[in-house]
Order: C-alpha cells, then structure tokens, then sequence
C-alpha cells in the first residue's frame, strides 16, 4: 500500500493501554465479588466526596438543595445524597418515581420538575388521597393547565399547590415573560382552589451556550422579573415562597449569587460525562458500568469486506483487535482500557458489542471493561441493583426503583 504524505499525516496515533491502578483494583474487587455479567459501580468515597463539595458549596451561599429523584433513581443513594445535605426536598418528574418517594418519605417536600397530564394528576389523588400529596407542588405552565388542575382540586375537595413554570432562556416552555406569568397567576388565584408555591425556572442552557457569562445575566433577568410580576398580584413578600432554579450544569454559578432561594442538584453527585464541565472540576466521575469482555485477542475481520482490515489497521492502529463485551448499546464511554472505541463499520449491539482496541491493550475473556455513563437516569435503571465500591471491595448492592419513564 502506497500513501502519499497527506495519507500519512491522517494516520492516528495508537491509544492503547492496559488498566491504571484504580481500575485494576476495580476489576478485582468486581471478581471478588461475583459480578460477572453489566454491572453499574457507583464509588462510595467519590460519592462521599462530591456530597461534601456539594454541601459545602450550597451552604456557603445559604441555598437550600432539592434532590433530582430521576437522575438518582435508587432508595439508599437517595437517602446517603440527602442525608448528607440534611435536606428533605425532592424534585420528581412522573408517578411511579413520586408514589415510590411517599412510601419512603411520607413527610418529604416535593417538587415537579415537568407538568404532568392532568389524567395522571387525577389517577395520583384517587389512588394516593389529597392528605398524602398534601406536601407536593405541581407544576403548571399555561392557563388551561392550570384549569385543569382546578377541575382536579375541586373534584378532590383539596386545595392543590402550583410552582409557576418559567422560561428563563431554555426555550422549553413555561411562562415566557412577566405579563404571560401575570395572567397565568390571576387565573391560579381566581380559581379559588389553589396555593402558590412558588417559580421554578430551569437555566440547562446557559452551559451549552457559546457565551455563558451572557446567557447567565439573561436568565437572571428573566427570574427576577418573574419574582417582581410574582410579587405584584400576590402579598408579601415572594422571596418566602420556593424559587427553584440551577440543575447540575449551573448550581455552582448559582452558589456565587443568584435571585433563586433554593438550588436541584442529580446528576453531579456522580458526575456523568455529559457533566464534564469546568464548573464541575472539583467533582469526581462515581459511576461506571463494568462488564465482562466475552472475546478478545483476534484481529478485526470485517464481515465481507476482510480486504478492508490491513488498511484499517494501518491507518488506525485502535481498529486491529475486536473485542466483544457482555451487553452493550449504552449512553456510555468506554473509559478503562484507554485505546477502546466503537466501530463506525459495525455498529452498536445490545447483546455482544463490538469494541477495537491496537495490540498495545490486552484482555482476555472474563476481564472487565469499564465505561463513563453520558448520563445517570434512564440508565441507572437498566443494570438491576448497583454495586457499591467501597475500600477495595463491592460492599453492597442497592436496588433500584422499577422502569418507569
């Protein structure tokens, strides 16, 4: 094979490698323990850590934490995160996640982080009671939701709590601007069947976006306006209902000032990639998906197109070897060996997937490979229990709530 030296210049550098030290010790504990099929490994003392961080960072700016219940969809981790911050507050986004939660924590404070269809608000009160949502404040977002959550409220002979839904840049919905949340306000106050909780506007955006700094001033804008229109239909003084804003990608910004009074964190209690941001430095990766490798050691032959291998190979050494993992198909990275990659030729399975590794990795069958979720809460339930990685060993296994969207 001939190549120019533009050709050459292309050619990728090999990336392979074998396990560093946390890993090895990771993969023992993982055979130790008996785990031979996908696992999720959540690290306690990474956990711990960002917890702490976490507490010390909101504390310090005297903002109250509400849990994300979908991004950490287990009991024990639910419990650990917020015992940890002395915190009773959650947010949840569907039913099954919310009827779970009051079994567990009757006396909880909770939050919506979506509006529901009012046919599943009415399921909640006939199967749960009005006295057992009593502490639940539902998110409303246009005047005939909140409409027909009057209808539901009457029906229940209760008065329902509402959280006026804003649009502080995110563009997802919600009250657009002063005068839409003013007329969404007086159609809650006529209705004669309602308290306000208070605003939640959630600022996902300002991380994504090419200035940051901007988008930031501008959500700000938007939330303090929604307090002041708040203020002017409603009396007293609005700062003693919830203000709820930030998420994992702004909560530090909000800890250095903020018009919100209380802050939802999830998903950076461990960190998934999606949450690599420099915001977020000082926090730890908690979770990861271990699995064994079903073959390795043979070079990738590509099903009808073996003539394609040799020059593969050469031009990128990390495509020479096919090692195939239990399972697969996941919002995930491989992380440990360093050199993995999936196959742009074969394409992702679920039940045997295809990574390539160069020479320079090696793995046999029954080892592990390790993989950096994108994200935690989908995900976290498709493994069964976690397992808790804890001074060298897998100390626990904590179960999951069921499957629910």
């Amino acid at each position: 094979m001939v190549l120019g030296a533009g050709g050459l210049l292309l050619r990728r550098g090999d990336h392979g490698g074998n396990h560093d030290a946390y890993f090895r010790a990771l993969q023992a504990a993982l055979a130790q323990g008996g785990l031979a099929q996908p696992t999720l490994v959540i690290d306690a003392a990474r956990l711990d850590a960002n917890i702490a961080r976490l507490r010390d960072a909101v504390g310090h700016a005297h903002l109250p934490l509400r849990v994300v219940v979908k991004s950490l969809p287990c009991p024990t981790l639910l419990d650990r995160v917020a015992k940890g911050l002395s915190t009773n507050r959650f947010m949840v986004f569907n039913g099954a996640m919310l009827t779970a939660m009051l079994a567990l924590h009757p006396d909880g404070d909770y939050l919506f982080g979506k509006p529901l269809p009012a046919a599943l608000v009415a399921e909640l009160y006939t199967r749960q009671g009005a006295a057992a949502l009593a502490n639940v404040q539902w998110l409303v977002d246009t005047p005939e939701r909140i409409a027909a959550y009057a209808a539901i409220a009457r029906a229940n002979a209760t008065r329902m709590k509402l959280s006026l839904e804003i649009d502080v840049g995110l563009h997802r919905g919600g009250f657009a601007d002063p005068a839409a949340l003013a007329e969404g306000a007086k159609a809650a106050l006529a209705a004669d069947c309602f308290e306000i909780g208070g605003l939640m506007g959630y600022d996902a955006h300002v991380a994504k976006l090419g200035n940051p700094d901007a988008a930031w001033a501008d959500a700000q804008r938007r939330y303090g306006a929604a307090i002041r229109a708040l203020g002017d239909i409603f009396p007293g003084d609005p700062r003693r209902l919830t203000l709820n804003s930030a998420g994992s990608y702004t909560v530090m910004r909000h800890t250095r000032g903020t018009v919100a009074n209380e802050v939802s964190v999830g998903s950076a209690f461990v960190k998934p990639h999606d949450f690599d941001i420099a915001e977020n430095g000082r926090l730890d990766p908690a979770l990861f998906i271990a699995t064994p490798v079903i073959k390795a050691g043979h070079k990738l032959d590509l099903p009808g197109h073996e003539y394609l291998d040799g020059p593969l190979a050469f031009m990128d050494p990390n495509t020479a070897q096919a090692i195939y993992i239990f399972g697969g198909h996941w919002m995930a990275d491989p992380v440990s060996p360093p050199g993995l990659q999936y196959s742009d030729l074969i394409g992702h399975s679920s039940n045997q997937e295809l990574l390539t590794a160069s020479w320079h990795t090696h793995l046999k069958p029954d080892d592990s490979v390790f993989l950096r979720p994108h994200q935690s809460e989908a995900l976290m339930l498709q493994f069964g229990d976690l397992a808790l990685y804890e001074k060298g060993r897998i100390t626990e296994r904590w179960p999951v709530f069921s499957a629910s969207a």
